[in-house]
């Protein structure tokens, strides 16, 4: 009799091991925004600058540059450094829409025409379904945290210098 319960609490031991490893497994995959989690994308090793009236303002960069990534973006993030963004890299200069939905943290949307230029920088509130556009078609949107932009002098026509924003930016 006592062989049997050892056996019976053997056996238990080990489903129960196999269900834990099961639901960390599943619980420790990586996250995207389908399942109400941060997408973090590596930080680009090349800083983003700004060249503003007052000076350079220069800040540490994720890219989204994917449909997935541009679709995920910066929903479910609840802070981020004053001195971060994220740049979505468009295909090519087009009319775009963005919207805050499942976006805890309010933001600065600077919208970027091929050149490098800023065309329009707009605000955008925390979990609204409102559309955010520039009304003119861009090539790139740099997304900080909400304020940054008036606080560093960023304004209309400032130049941005990036990789990704291309070597020919601000020859026009």
């Amino acid at each position: 009799m006592a062989h049997r319960n050892w056996l019976t609490a053997g056996v238990l031991s080990v489903l129960v091991a196999a269900i834990v490893a099961t639901g960390a497994f599943f619980f420790s995959q990586e996250s995207s925004s389908a399942d109400g989690k941060v997408m973090i994308l590596p930080v680009d090793p090349a800083p983003l600058v700004v060249m503003t009236k007052a000076g350079e303002r220069s800040f540490s960069i994720e890219v989204a540059d994917t449909e997935a990534e541009r679709e995920a973006g910066l929903m479910f993030r609840t802070d981020m450094a004053d001195d971060h963004g994220m740049l979505f890299v468009f295909d090519a200069s087009r009319e775009v829409n963005f919207w805050m939905k499942n976006t805890p943290m309010p933001l600065d949307l600077v919208f970027v025409g091929e050149d490098g230029r800023i065309r329009a920088i707009k605000r955008g509130e925390p979990q609204s379904e409102a559309i955010i556009s520039p009304g003119t078609p861009v090539r790139f949107v740099l997304e900080l945290k909400a304020g940054t932009a008036a606080k560093d002098g960023i304004a209309d026509g400032d130049l941005l210098r990036h990789p990704k924003i291309g070597a020919n930016a601000g020859s026009h």
